[in-house]
């Protein structure tokens, strides 16, 4: 038998980060529900710093501040 096809799903819209120190992130993953809506770029701003709060957690290494996101190209 052949190997079966996962589903893609939307559940994710990508995001491209650039922090103040001039590092980046590409393809950041950030929940669908979360983008747009009332509060629309703060909301995704806040998801951002969240995110890299817990994985400065883990890594014990710490992002500066983001400077700035857009959305991912191809999607």
């Amino acid at each position: 038998m052949g190997k079966r096809r996962t589903r893609v799903t939307n559940d994710f819209i990508l995001f491209d980060i650039v922090y103040e120190d001039g590092t980046r992130s590409s393809r950041r993953k950030i929940p669908a529900a979360h983008v747009g809506g009332f509060d629309g770029d703060k909301a995704v701003g806040a998801l951002i710093e969240e995110q890299d709060r817990k994985i400065a957690e883990m890594s014990g290494v710490r992002r500066g501040p983001v400077k700035s996101f857009v959305r991912s190209p191809g999607q």
